[in-house]
């Protein structure tokens, strides 16, 4: 693919915004000792909007700013962000998934794409009640008990909505999902083959209980993340598309 003016474009935007993003509180909402992001999300519109290769120059700028984070504000484990592998390579790979999953479904039957959706939302609805049930049986500090309500409605609600509506773009909604899915599991996948017994000590944990920790950390993470992406992304793509035309 040759990069047209307007893919340059596209990408300083969405770049653009990614930096905004990360140098405010909304780029990174502390969930515990780690935090979810909203820095995929012009990632992921990129890659829908423009394909792969683009959506992957955004996820690099990601990248970049993902350790230029873990370096001018250190945290307990800002550490593995250290290694491009973990801070700059999964960001890259979520444009590119992305782009790839929405070029290969966008002309697929939908009411498949719809029935996933289903499923998926169905899920994470199970899911979530019963991190927000844990959440009220245990000490969990009082933000994290309110972002498990507030996610359990939005997810209540996407379920109804994906159940209700039959002409959504659902292609953008699972592309999506794969893009997070790709960013939340390759960082906390190479958390744990590299550093799970550097991220134990670090979080202040035994290394045999890493990798339940690691495994939690990808839902607390990911479930979020699936969300608000979806939602954005679905807004935002369809409305640029509609202005297209």
């Amino acid at each position: 693919m040759k990069l047209e003016t307007k893919n340059l474009t596209t990408v300083g935007i969405l770049g653009a915004i990614v930096i905004m993003l990360g140098l405010t509180p909304l780029g990174f909402i502390p969930l515990g000792m780690l935090s979810i992001t909203s820095l995929h999300i012009p990632v992921i519109i990129a890659g829908i909007l423009e394909g792969p290769i683009v959506g992957g120059l955004v996820g690099l700028i990601f990248g970049f700013f993902s350790l230029f984070n873990a370096m001018t504000r250190p945290g307990p484990i800002s550490f593995v962000f250290y290694n491009p592998l973990i801070s700059i390579l999964p960001r890259i790979l979520i444009g590119v998934v992305t782009g790839l999953f929405y070029k290969a479904l966008k002309d697929k039957d939908n009411n498949r794409l719809r029935l996933f959706m289903n499923i998926f939302w169905s899920a994470i609805v199970i899911v979530l009640a019963y991190v927000t049930v844990k959440s009220f049986m245990t000490d969990v500090a009082l933000i994290n008990k309110i972002f498990s309500i507030i996610f359990l409605i939005i997810a209540c609600v996407m379920l109804y909505l994906s159940v209700k509506n039959k002409k959504a773009n659902f292609a953008i909604a699972v592309s999506s999902f794969m893009g997070t899915l790709t960013n939340s599991g390759l960082v906390l996948g190479l958390i744990y083959i590299l550093y799970a017994q550097k991220y134990a000590e670090a979080i202040g944990i035994s290394a045999d209980l890493a990798a339940k920790a690691i495994f939690s950390a990808f839902v607390t993470n990911a479930i979020p993340e699936a969300i608000v992406a979806i939602l954005v992304a679905s807004a935002v793509v369809t409305s640029f598309s509609k202005r297209r035309r």
